[in-house]
């Protein structure tokens, strides 16, 4: 499977990477809902076996379930994938979740994500939020630190727009950034994206299926149905009458997918590739069944005619 190089790093990655929110399960705020611990080594198990190489958790995911998940599924693993993990989302012994970009929290979280998913050191650290914004050069700071001290080989941001990364940059050089990016929300296209590229910032998008919107398996009635812990009750593109436009969306990705024998949501993954700017996607599932549904967007392009047909689309249902 080929590989691109993630911004000034010397990691090269697969074109989709494993998305390990889900494997957080239930019980948090942000949560998708309840995840069987039996499901969620298995599909890891397989994507790696298909030859993804890196995978993308966070602390906050279950509060700190997801990397212990992790552990698990890449315990004995060779070669090892890369791991990428974020800090910045804290918590209390309620579970109720806080920001801090404070140098001893970032430190603190930082050898908590080490101890969970039992690693000498972690690939990428991210900051998960900017937020609180005014701390971003102190959290920053400390992320130069543990990447001088070799816990963590390189470093990036998530969610930061243009001008929060200026503020990071001058203080040491920004290895990636995680933002959201599918065909119905791409907003970062207009500044974002360009930047990134000026600077040799690696980018890895997140949610290129819209939270699970875009797989061809969502449905009004499923959407109706979300337990009320699942944060995507109150996404913008779950509520009507966007959810309709956007299920319509879904039908053209369909149509299109069935030219090649692929998924909509492989369609839609493989949309957000074709940007110049973006290194990778992350793409999260809960099982072996999923990963068998868009693993195939590894090495699946687009061709120029295809993306113009998903543009107008997308323009033409956003009119509608």
């Amino acid at each position: 499977m080929q590989t691109r190089r993630l911004g000034n790093s010397d990691l090269h990655i697969t074109p989709i990477g494993i998305g390990a929110w889900a494997i957080g399960g239930s019980g948090w705020n942000g949560s998708m809902g309840p995840q069987n611990d039996d499901d969620s080594v298995p599909a890891i198990h397989a994507a790696l076996d298909y030859g993804l190489n890196w995978i993308d958790t966070a602390a906050l995911y279950g509060l700190g379930h997801s990397e212990l998940m992790v552990a698990r599924a890449i315990q004995g693993r060779t070669p090892k994938p890369y791991v990428f993990t974020k800090c910045e989302r804290v918590w209390d012994k309620e579970g109720n979740v806080g920001a801090s970009l404070n140098a001893q929290s970032i430190r603190r979280e930082c050898e908590d994500s080490l101890r969970r998913l039992k690693v000498d050191a972690i690939d990428l650290y991210q900051i998960h939020w900017p937020e609180p914004d005014q701390d971003i050069e102190e959290g920053w700071t400390e992320l130069a630190r543990l990447k001088e001290e070799g816990k963590v080989r390189f470093i990036g941001v998530s969610n930061f727009n243009v001008g929060q990364m200026r503020r990071a940059q001058t203080i040491a050089p920004i290895t990636s950034l995680q933002p959201p990016y599918a065909v119905v929300r791409r907003e970062i296209e207009r500044d974002i994206l360009p930047f990134c590229q000026q600077q040799n910032i690696g980018v890895i998008v997140y949610s290129p299926m819209y939270a699970g919107l875009l797989t061809g398996a969502m449905t009004r009635e499923r959407v109706a149905n979300f337990l009320p812990e699942d944060w995507r009750r109150n996404l913008p593109g779950f509520q009507e009458p966007t959810l309709s436009r956007n299920l319509k969306v879904v039908e053209h990705l369909r149509e299109i997918g069935k030219r090649h024998g692929r998924t909509p949501g492989e369609v839609a993954i493989a949309w957000t590739l074709n940007h110049p700017a973006v290194t990778g996607a992350i793409v999260g599932f809960r099982n072996r069944r999923q990963v068998e549904g868009i693993i195939g967007a590894a090495d699946f392009r687009l061709n120029t005619s295809e993306i113009a047909e998903i543009d107008e689309i997308v323009t033409r249902e956003s009119a509608a």
